[in-house]
């Protein structure tokens, strides 16, 4: 089944760059009219340093009407949701109940339980509602009553005597 959901996936969902997409799990759905992938079970995506592991991923996708090309709209990860994404400035680590990201705008929201570290800068920030737009470098946080936004970062005070 690894084998298969790995071809299915390469023949449907192309990628600007020719980045190789690889994604395992133990189940493999697709529905061509609805334009979704479905995968479940221990689901493990990489792309180049980049991955996001889950219970069930569903990628969701539209095809170009004049080459039949697939390409994806949305990323949605369910379950114990985790990530890494390393890009040329910046290096995060991140969970949360579930994570969706949309790779046109470059945007992530993580709901539920979120958590995000990046660790070049050592910042951690936690809440039930994370949203990072990377292309704009917008980032907003909410939290709960109960849980209320944390934010962690070093802070330097001058040279100690």
């Amino acid at each position: 089944m690894r084998f298969l959901t790995t071809t299915l996936l390469f023949s449907t969902l192309l990628f600007a760059q020719n980045d190789i997409l690889e994604i395992d799990s133990i189940d493999f759905q697709a529905d061509d009219k609805k334009g979704v992938s479905i995968f479940t079970g221990n689901v493990k995506v990489r792309m180049n340093q980049d991955k996001l592991n889950a219970k069930k991923v569903e990628v969701y996708f539209e095809t170009d009407k004049n080459t039949n090309n697939k390409t994806p709209l949305r990323y949605e990860a369910i379950g114990n949701a985790d990530f890494e994404i390393v890009t040329a400035d910046k290096h995060y680590i991140g969970q949360g109940d579930k994570i969706i990201y949309n790779p046109k705008k470059e945007e992530y929201n993580i709901i539920g339980n979120g958590f995000v570290h990046e660790k070049k800068d050592d910042r951690k920030v936690y809440g039930d509602n994370i949203f990072i737009n990377q292309l704009t470098g917008e980032a907003k946080v909410k939290g709960t009553e109960n849980k209320p936004v944390k934010f962690i970062i070093n802070v330097e005070r001058g040279e100690k005597k």
